[in-house]
């Protein structure tokens, strides 16, 4: 898997969109190290991102912190934050929005996912732009059940000035409290029989994601 540009697929219909992949938090809860790697189903949870995340985007990044060589084998352009000392996923988000500006202005949209979801749903981001257009908004995010996921979101290039003053001026490290400053759209989806936007935190929810692979190998 590489990070070139990938020939249209079957959601070619909504615009071009780069994808970036959130890996930039310290993992504390799983004692560290980067739970990416851990095996759901027979694949790594990075694995499986990817997999689903990747078709949908023209371009796919990943932004991580530290040494950038233990996800060589992704294959994916890895970017770091630019806010110092893990400022959380909103820094993430400005990384990509950075890149997106820097390296593909061709690209009007970007769409954020965390690296510890193993089970994105497969029709994300031309779901996210329909409710965006839907609703006539700036942004997009996503919802199940009765939980709003404002990191699965989409957002563009266009805001990163904007963030950027809202994390280094104002210390801002909430997603959903930066978004509401804007208008944005809900693209929802069922929690059952898997959450689609189930992530993993503790050994306790890798196990879980286990079993809930083997019972749904298609999720």
């Amino acid at each position: 898997m590489t990070d070139a540009f990938r020939p249209a697929g079957p959601t070619a219909a909504h615009p071009p969109t780069l994808g970036i992949v959130l890996a930039g938090g310290l993992a504390h809860r799983m004692g560290g190290g980067d739970k990416m790697h851990l095996r759901i189903g027979g694949a790594t949870i990075l694995e499986r991102v990817i997999a689903r995340l990747a078709p949908q985007c023209s371009r796919l990044i990943l932004n991580a912190n530290g040494d950038p060589a233990r996800f060589a084998a992704s294959g994916l352009t890895v970017v770091a934050d630019s806010v110092p000392d893990y400022a959380g996923p909103l820094a993430g988000i400005l990384a990509g929005l950075d890149w997106a500006a820097d390296h593909a202005p061709d690209l009007a949209w970007v769409v954020s996912a965390p690296g510890d979801c193993p089970f994105l749903p497969r029709d994300l981001v031309p779901r996210l732009h329909q409710a965006r257009i839907e609703a006539g908004a700036q942004l997009a995010s996503a919802h199940s059940g009765e939980r709003r996921h404002p990191v699965v979101a989409l957002w563009p290039p266009a805001l990163r000035t904007d963030l950027r003053h809202a994390l280094m001026s104002e210390g801002m490290r909430k997603v959903d409290e930066w978004t509401a400053r804007y208008a944005v759209g809900i693209a929802a989806w069922p929690a059952a029989p898997v959450d689609p936007f189930f992530n993993v935190n503790t050994p306790e929810d890798a196990a879980e994601a286990a079993r809930t692979a083997a019972l749904y190998p298609n999720a």
